[in-house]
């Protein structure tokens, strides 16, 4: 009996060890500095492009500095640098048939060249959006075209028109490539009744900005295996300013995802501390999740996909989730064995990951794990969020009063011990199958 009752007790020795080591370097203190700073209104709401987001990268590198992480091999600092251009509508002029249309019935989608002019003769002509179709599923088929060319939208669309041409007020942001296009796109939608074209002329000018982006990244230097990487993630960007409500007009994005970018920092200290990974470990505080997710896409072009062996990306810790107390769920489970792997090293403990429940929501691939899931790797995104009841998501009502820190603890905790085995390198999670291009 003894046999089988002595590694029974070496287990509840070791874990019971690693558990008072977490809640030494894990505290409750530390968590609370660390998302009440993130979340201030010093930041201003972390908007990408704003001078609250270069605070918080700030406050994200001096806190990187103090745990005794190293920066990206080849980088002189932690900010992971690079540009998005920003493309601002300057003047639209459109005529049809020889009638001026007015600028608000006008909505451009895919223009970035600073000046184009084209008509029916030198684009590539006319077309009209079915009634009998939908509007989505017409435009996102057109906008994939890369074409020069007018489309006629039927009133009964006004609706969908207004409100993709509200979205498009603000101008776009694209790669330096995108700027480079041999020939130009641009689609221009016309909201009319008319239901052909015989003429038309286009002219467009765009001003076209430079604008810095960085993510955040650090890492602790593997032993055995080196050349495998683990990454952990959250982003730090949210929105920024909003519309007042009760002269709050600061989106603090306590919970999204300032809880998430605090349980990568807090890791980072928990791992540094214990320095006995034997795969290289990576953390990064990603920028511009928010509007396309440009700062995951980034990062995951610096690396070879195939040297990473696993991504606990962290998003929205701040609340119980809808199976209770001491639970999280991790989006594509099924996808691999990523989610086993981590609940069999909670096994004795009170915490248990559990399934997406909200695959409607197409989680897996709206987070910053997405590209490097599509390339592969065991990617995927832990969460608490109740995200299709919770009123304070992506408003300014999302601050540090509204969140449970003791639920954040906890979690953050359980991702530790649960990513041991694949921090050691002795449990490696089964590949996503990739997306074709």
């Amino acid at each position: 009996m003894m046999k089988y009752l002595y590694p029974l007790l070496l287990i509840f020795v070791v874990r019971t060890a690693s558990a008072q080591q977490i809640d030494k370097i894990i505290t409750k203190p530390y968590v609370d500095h660390l998302i009440k700073t993130l979340s201030s209104d010093e930041m201003q709401g972390r908007a990408t492009f704003s001078s609250g987001i270069d605070k918080a990268a700030t406050f994200i590198e001096a806190e990187f500095k103090a745990i005794g992480l190293k920066p990206l091999k080849g980088a002189s600092g932690y900010r992971q640098s690079f540009y998005r251009y920003q493309i601002s509508p300057l003047a639209t002029a459109v005529t049809v048939d020889g009638k001026v249309v007015n600028t608000t019935d006008i909505a451009i989608i895919g223009n970035s060249a600073e000046s184009l002019n084209f008509d029916n003769i030198n684009g590539d002509g006319w077309i009209k959006l079915d009634p009998a179709k939908t509007f989505r599923e017409q435009y996102r088929a057109l906008a994939k075209t890369k074409k020069r060319q007018l489309v006629l939208v039927d009133q009964k669309f006004k609706a969908e028109f207004t409100q993709l041409k509200g979205y498009l007020s603000a101008g776009s942001s694209v790669d330096e490539k995108d700027l480079k296009q041999d020939i130009p796109s641009a689609l221009v939608m016309v909201l009319t009744a008319d239901t052909a074209a015989k003429e038309f002329t286009v002219a467009l000018k765009n001003k076209i900005t430079k604008m810095p982006l960085f993510n955040v990244a650090g890492t602790i230097p593997g032993k055995s295996k080196a050349a495998e990487l683990v990454v952990f993630s959250g982003h730090y960007d949210h929105l920024g300013i909003l519309p007042a409500v009760d002269q709050d007009s600061i989106a603090n994005g306590a919970d999204d995802d300032a809880s998430g970018t605090t349980a990568m920092i807090a890791l980072a200290k928990y791992y540094k501390k214990l320095n006995n990974n034997e795969r290289t470990l990576i953390f990064v505080a990603f920028t511009a999740e928010e509007i396309g997710g440009f700062g995951a896409k980034y990062f995951s072009q610096q690396l070879n996909p195939d040297n990473v062996v696993a991504m606990f990306n962290i998003e929205m810790i701040g609340k119980d989730s809808k199976f209770g107390k001491n639970t999280a769920f991790i989006t594509g489970y099924e996808k691999s064995d990523f989610g086993k792997i981590l609940q069999k090293n909670l096994a004795g403990t009170a915490f248990t990951f559990h399934p997406d429940p909200y695959t409607q929501q197409n989680l897996f691939y709206r987070s910053d794990n997405a590209t490097l899931a599509a390339l592969g790797v065991p990617a995927h995104t832990i969460s608490t969020d109740k995200i299709d009841i919770d009123p304070l998501y992506h408003t300014v009502k999302d601050e540090y009063s509204s969140l449970d820190t003791e639920n954040i603890l906890s979690t953050i905790k359980a991702i530790a011990i649960s990513a041991t085995t694949i921090v050691k390198g002795t449990d490696t999670p089964t590949r996503i199958p990739k997306l074709s291009n």
